[in-house]
């Protein structure tokens, strides 16, 4: 029973909705905002594309977050230890 809270959350987990998390990564492609013009309110592209982008990457991890909430993550694979080997590891 211990080793079942232990693992809880444990593990890799992926799910289509991760995929949404590469959006984001648009805002490090520079050439896309490194402009002055057209302006927002007086504030050049530059500033506004980057507040654009910050709720842009909010809204995906929000999104991911809300969508893998639910699911199960699964615990890592490992090996059936027995009682005798645990006993000749301990003895080295």
């Amino acid at each position: 029973m211990a080793a079942q809270t232990r693992n809880k959350g444990s593990g890799l987990r992926f799910s289509p909705w991760n995929l949404l998390l590469i959006i984001p990564f648009w805002i490090l492609l520079t050439p896309l905002y490194n402009r002055h013009d057209p302006t927002l309110l007086g504030m050049p592209f530059f500033y506004w594309f980057q507040f654009v982008g910050i709720a842009i990457g909010v809204t995906c991890t929000t999104l991911v977050y809300l969508g893998t909430r639910t699911k199960p993550a699964t615990a890592p694979r490992r090996e059936a230890t027995d009682v005798d080997d645990l006993d000749e590891g301990s003895a080295r």
